[in-house]
């Protein structure tokens, strides 16, 4: 039979959207869970999600894939990712008004509302992953916490929103630039890939440097791509505003580089990405989902 990405995915986006759906409680105080679900729920790629999946399954085999503690990861990462989209829309930030084809958080429930939501996000991501019904190892649970902190903290996602807060107007380099990314965009994808390798035990640490190398290089593909669908998609196909980089005069790698050289890089940083895959000595049985979503990063259209 002849193995599909759709095949593959279809079940496991239905596992994790009724997962959120059970997990964030719309009974939370004062309108703030309608909030949250508005930010979370029908709406997005659950592209990190996908990757703690396919990290739990290649490392552990099928099975590994729907276990608690990979469910519980999928689903914190979305949290995390939700709550950064949240906060960075709001006049202080982005001041973006569309996200996922509609109206973002702030705009939708007012600026307070969103910020608590954001913030409420972000703690159940943590709370997730720590249940307190031994489903998950004591072992996992700290590895989980320890990776998803540092990936969104200010080693990883808040500190890469710093610098580019601080760098609009400005020329940067393209090792610059590379930082900026690796740390904004890169970090949490970086943390999918070994957030479900973790899930599936304590693998080795040629194959978690391999995979590591995969997230790194998906990472930074996925952000290259964004750089030049925010020139060449319009705001419908994309779901939230198109040319707002440019307009803002953001540092990207289509305005650092050219657009060709920059469609160019992305197909390199594929290319890395796959490599470092056949270096990590897996059945390529159980890789198949993580090299089709790299696939997937370098042709999506939104």
């Amino acid at each position: 039979m002849v193995w599909a990405l759709a095949d593959w995915m279809t079940p496991r986006l239905q596992q994790v959207e009724q997962a959120l759906i059970q997990w964030i409680d719309p009974q939370a105080p004062a309108g703030l869970g309608q909030a949250m679900r508005y930010a979370v729920l029908d709406g997005g790629k659950r592209l990190r999600s996908l990757l703690v999946l396919a990290a739990a399954q290649a490392v552990g085999g099928e099975g590994t894939a729907s276990g608690s503690a990979a469910l519980r990861a999928a689903c914190a990462i979305e949290l995390i990712h939700a709550y950064s989209l949240v906060h960075d829309d709001m006049p202080c930030m982005d001041n973006d008004v569309l996200r996922r084809g509609k109206p973002t958080v702030h705009v939708q429930f007012g600026e307070a509302q969103a910020l608590l939501a954001g913030d409420a996000l972000q703690a159940l991501a943590f709370e997730l992953i720590t249940p307190p019904d031994g489903s998950v190892s004591a072992p996992v649970q700290a590895a989980l916490a320890g990776l998803l902190a540092r990936a969104a903290g200010y080693q990883g996602m808040a500190g890469g929103q710093a610098i580019d807060l601080a760098s609009v107007g400005l020329a940067l380099t393209e090792a610059q630039l590379r930082q900026m990314h690796r740390l904004k965009t890169g970090a949490l994808l970086l943390c999918s890939v070994q957030m479900g390798a973790v899930c599936a035990g304590q693998p080795e640490a040629r194959v978690m440097d391999a995979l590591s190398r995969y997230g790194e290089a998906l990472g930074l593909a996925f952000q290259v791509v964004d750089d030049i669908l925010d020139v060449t998609a319009d705001s419908a196909t994309l779901g939230k505003t198109a040319g707002k980089d440019e307009a803002a005069d953001k540092p990207t790698y289509v305005a650092l580089m050219g657009l060709a050289p920059a469609q160019h890089y992305a197909q390199q940083l594929h290319a890395q990405a796959l490599a470092a895959l056949a270096e990590s000595g897996l059945p390529v049985t159980q890789t198949q989902a993580l090299r089709a979503l790299a696939d997937m990063v370098i042709h999506r259209n939104n």
